[in-house]
């Protein structure tokens, strides 16, 4: 028979086994479910696509990655302005859509965590809204450095917590606001894993949601705030869609479209207004050296 200890540090290994394997399967619904109507709400915003490229700056003849793909929107966008992509995401019913709308990208399952890709295979990395859906931040950017070329780039664009209490939304949908700010990771903490996994980073960029964005992620309602009362909108939404309690949700839109009526939400509107920016581009390089540590 087996030692007591030993069978209780095998029971306790199998039960968080146990554990990371369902949270990992309720990632993926989650990812699926969003992924129904994505197309239609989450299209690659021609300024983004712009940011993205400029500071990617891919060469001809190198292949880049897009982690957390989606149905490959922005992936499609950078490949036609000029560079080989491979996208990579979890959720196969996004990856479906992507396939359908482009099948010269090649198109993988897998998670940051776990790439099914080889060594020193890409030149460029982008991470685009992904970060807060990664299950271990330290894990995913050492799992892209061992991808990445020496010297690569990587391009991440998301948004921080401190930039998050700025949003307008936090009047109307206070705990589901909490709630993505507890799931977003801090810029320091995003720093402090970019550097364990021998990124530095080299440059931000803050970027202001503008009136004409075409990409209706979080904050795309900033300045059109009747966008909000689509069911599709919200569904393409993570911190809706997976995160919001329904009667938060429908006490928030009920005083958000009384606010409007009453012209209300432009009071509030300018109360929340600030410099911090709305997201934020993140520029990390790989070391050259990092083979070699």
């Amino acid at each position: 028979m087996l030692p007591l200890k030993l069978f209780s540090c095998i029971e306790a290994y199998l039960s968080n086994l146990f554990f990371q394997c369902h949270l990992m399967q309720k990632k993926k619904e989650r990812y699926d479910q969003i992924g129904l109507h994505y197309n239609h709400t989450r299209q690659a915003d021609p300024y983004l696509v712009e940011r993205l490229f400029h500071h990617l700056n891919p060469q001809k003849g190198s292949q880049y990655l897009d982690i957390g793909c989606g149905t490959g929107n922005y992936t499609i966008a950078l490949h036609r302005k000029g560079g080989a992509f491979t996208g990579v995401d979890p959720s196969e019913e996004m990856l479906k859509k992507a396939r359908l709308q482009c099948d010269s990208i090649e198109w993988k399952q897998g998670k940051a965590e776990a790439l099914p890709l080889e060594d020193n295979t890409a030149d460029g990395i982008i991470a685009s809204l992904t970060l807060h859906h990664w299950t271990d931040l330290n894990d995913g950017f050492r799992e892209l450095s061992r991808v990445l070329k020496p010297g690569g780039r990587i391009v991440i664009f998301t948004s921080t917590p401190e930039q998050m209490q700025g949003y307008w939304l936090n009047s109307y949908f206070p705990k589901m606001l909490e709630d993505s700010m507890v799931q977003m990771p801090a810029y320091a903490v995003v720093e402090g894993a970019m550097n364990q996994g021998g990124f530095e980073v080299v440059r931000t960029e803050k970027y202001f949601v503008q009136p004409d964005l075409k990409d209706l992620f979080l904050y795309s309602g900033k300045h059109r705030p009747a966008l909000y009362f689509d069911p599709k909108v919200r569904q393409g939404i993570s911190s809706f869609s997976a995160l919001a309690n329904a009667a938060e949700v429908k006490k928030g839109l009920t005083r958000l479209e009384r606010d409007i009526d009453s012209g209300e939400i432009e009071e509030v509107m300018a109360r929340y207004r600030n410099d911090r920016g709305d997201y934020l581009f993140i520029n990390g390089e790989k070391s050259s050296t990092q083979e070699k540590r």
